[in-house]
């Protein structure tokens, strides 16, 4: 079984390889997932594009040593995530990398870029956000990315962008979607519909009766489906351009 060592132990990782992939995608499952629960829609997204796909157990998941109810500071999220993209970068270090994170995963990508900080609250200060040890600079340049897809993020991972914000925000040439259920009760969708509109390179597609696990819902097909013609669109985007 494939392990590495991250930030507190071992950590599990899983791996659907292809011969002569397109893109390459490392997926960041959120709090209770690991990367078992993602077969169908590696297979499903494999079909659809040519991937090598990644996935990583979080921190106490799956076969991931570590406290499920612990599973670390967003900082030592972001070594251990760092350490799999490093991983996948050594397999396939030609191929474009598609960077994707649900929910925790979701602010983890977005601490992997500097870019998870929180709202400054009514009455606090921005250097009271910078002391809570947020991870603020890039611990991956946004230039080693083709593109960034965010599920079901966060509020408290959503302050980037804002006019004065501390922390690194996302450069304009990087392509994102967001993927977002309307009926979200953990991550509610007002929050990442203000942050999108600070971003003019982030697409966010609403879904409809559905919550907040998108790829395991009712709505998982047309959700994998608008995932997989949205990253085939980056890969076109790149052949032109070179």
């Amino acid at each position: 079984m494939p392990f590495f060592d991250g930030a507190r132990g071992r950590m599990h990782y899983r791996r659907w390889p292809i011969e002569n992939p397109l893109v390459t995608v490392v997926l960041l499952p959120g709090i209770g997932q690991h990367s078992s629960h993602y077969h169908r829609f590696a297979r499903t997204l494999q079909a659809a594009v040519e991937i090598d796909a990644w996935a990583l157990d979080t921190s106490g998941h799956g076969l991931s040593e570590g406290d499920p109810e612990q599973p670390g500071t967003l900082a030592e999220l972001v070594a251990d995530a760092l350490g799999l993209v490093e991983l996948a970068r050594a397999a396939q270090p030609h191929t474009p990398l598609v960077l994707m994170g649900h929910s925790l995963g979701a602010a983890t990508a977005l601490g992997m870029l500097g870019a998870a900080v929180p709202e400054v609250a009514e009455g606090e200060t921005a250097s009271a956000v910078i002391e809570r040890d947020l991870p603020l600079r890039p611990a991956l340049p946004a230039r080693e990315l083709a593109g960034l897809v965010l599920s079901g993020v966060p509020k408290r991972a959503l302050g980037g962008g804002a006019p004065g914000s501390p922390g690194t925000p996302l450069p304009r040439e990087l392509p994102v979607l967001a993927v977002h259920g309307v009926d979200d009760r953990r991550a509610p969708i007002d929050a990442v519909r203000v942050w999108t509109s600070r971003h003019e390179s982030v697409d966010l597609h609403e879904y409809t009766d559905a919550g907040h696990d998108l790829l395991h819902e009712r709505v998982h097909a047309r959700v994998t489906a608008d995932i997989a013609s949205w990253v085939q669109g980056v890969v076109v985007g790149l052949a032109r351009h070179l």
